[in-house]
Formats: structure tokens, sequence, C-alpha cells
């Protein structure tokens, strides 16, 4: 891991610490989200309350988790890897593990169920501190920016899961099921989660390893595609074989004996090799027939006797 992400993730577990002791204080942290909830911001604007209601999915997830699940799938069938799904299930069980104890450990009631006025409300045996549509918006959204291929897909899809994250914590505050500081704590915690996953990055490999281990595996026994084994008759042969082997016949051996051996299209009897034979050299003269002869209509440049 980076410093630069070193020095993130450090600053964002000092923020998160912040806020869980700024409401477990009752520090103006507390009252500014009684003032948000006595505001009652789905009474101010209500003409847009049902289109909200409908945006707060996208934080919901179930829903995302199939949608982001099936483009992860997607982009691991064209890559032939596993590492996208697999990420995408290590940052979901990172979030439900520390999201779910945090939720639990602490009990805070929401603003709909709150008992006294100004009171933190902790310990109640509530869920929603911190936000889970906040946190899940922003490890749902921004893992597709974690596992963009180019700087400049990142930077595109980083800036759309940051948006969507803040829209959807914000929508639930508007719907009144969280409190302000619910949603802060949300965006600390699903950003520790993203900054944790490279410190995850090799057992994911060593994961994927042993899934493709365990494919190939099944496929071989599935399909009968497993190493040969010799036949129970041919066992008996290697000893055989590996004596042989250890003390392999001479080359001059083996040339005397194939020198012996008579070929079957020679003829019986005393034969010569080739490189005791004498060449031949044809008798008489080697001008070809008829050399002295004389075309006709041409003079002999021989003279005549007696003339």
């Amino acid at each position: 891991m980076s410093r630069h992400r070193v020095v993130l993730f450090s600053a964002t577990l000092a923020f998160y610490l912040a806020i869980v002791v700024a409401v477990l204080t009752t520090s103006w942290l507390v009252r500014f989200d009684w003032q948000v909830m006595f505001f009652r911001p789905y009474q101010q604007w209500p003409e847009i309350h049902a289109f909200l209601d409908y945006w707060v999915v996208l934080g919901q997830r179930g829903p995302t988790a199939v949608m982001v699940a099936a483009w992860l799938g997607w982009r691991s069938w064209r890559q032939h890897t596993l590492r996208p799904l697999l990420t995408f299930g290590t940052a979901l069980l990172l979030l439900n593990v520390t999201v779910g104890a945090a939720k639990i450990g602490m009990g805070r009631l929401g603003p709909h169920y709150a008992t006294t006025i100004g009171s933190n409300e902790m310990g109640l045996g509530g869920d929603i501190f911190p936000s889970g549509h906040t946190a899940n918006a922003v490890v749902t959204w921004g893992i597709l920016a974690y596992l963009a291929s180019t700087p400049r897909t990142r930077r595109y899809l980083s800036a759309l899961s940051a948006v969507v994250s803040l829209s959807v914590g914000l929508t639930t505050v508007y719907l009144g099921t969280h409190w302000i500081s619910d949603v802060f704590l949300g965006w600390a915690a699903g950003l520790l989660i993203l900054l944790a996953l490279p410190w995850f990055e090799p057992l994911i490999t060593r994961v994927e390893t042993m899934l493709f281990t365990l494919r190939d595996a099944w496929r071989a026994r599935r399909f009968g595609i497993a190493p040969a084994q010799a036949p129970a008759g041919v066992s008996a042969m290697i000893p055989q074989r590996a004596a042989l082997d250890e003390e392999p016949p001479l080359r001059e051996t083996i040339g005397a004996a194939r020198s012996a051996r008579t070929p079957a299209y020679l003829a019986p009897g005393p034969h010569t090799a080739r490189s005791e034979r004498t060449p031949v050299t044809p008798a008489g003269s080697r001008r070809p027939p008829g050399a002295d002869r004389v075309p006709r209509g041409t003079t002999s440049a021989r003279p005549v006797a007696g003339g």
C-alpha cells in the first residue's frame, strides 16, 4: 500500500473515531441531529418524496449487489479472471462484519423511534449507527472505481460513486430514517473498507489460484482427462527396460552388426564396399558417333589427293 493511501486511511479512521466520540459524549453533533430531525425535510419538500423513495434503493444492499455483481461477472468472463468478483465479495464481507458489529455494539435508535429529546439514543437496541445504506453505497459503487482499468475511468467512476453515496446518505436524512451523524459515520465506514482492500490482494490472489486448480481437477474427473497410467503388463517390463538403458550397446557394435547383415536386394555372393571399388573408365573415344561426317552443302577443308 502506498504512503498516500496509508495517510488517507489513517485520516479516515481518525474521523470515524471522532464521530463515535462526539455521539457518545452527546456533543454539538447530537444537538445538530435533533435540529435536523425537527426540521422534518420530508415535510418541507414533499414533491420530491416519491422520487427519493426510489433513489434510496441505490444504497440498498440486495439490488445494488446484484447489479454490480452482474457487471463484474461479465468482466471476469471476458478477462478470464476471478479477481473482480473476489474483490467485490471481500468488500461485502468486510462491510457486513464491520458495519454490522458497529450497529449491534452501539445500539442507537433512529429518529422515528427516539425516546428522549436531546439524548444520543445509544445502547437502546437500535441498529442505525452507522448508516448501512450510506456505507453500502460507498462500497458498492466505489468498487467499480477501485477495479477500473485506466486512471481516467477511475477518476470518473470515483466522482460518480461519491455523488451517489452522498445523495443516498442525504436521502436517508430527508426520509427521517437516519440521523445526520449516522450518515457521516457511514461515509467513513465505507471509505475505510475501500482503502483497506489492497491489504487483502495477496489473499484474493491465493483464493483465485486455488479455485482455478479445483476447476481444472473437476474438469479432469468430469471429462476423463486424467494422467495416463501404464498397463499391468507394461509395468513388469519397466525394470528390464531400465536395465537395458543403463548399459547401452556401443556404437561400433551396432555398426558391425548392421554391416554383417546382407541386404535383401543384393544377390548372394561376395560384395565389396563402395569405397573399395575401382572406378571404371570407358574404353574408346568419347566423341559422339558420326562426328567425322560433313554436313550437306558444305565443302570439306581436307585437300583432295591428286588434285
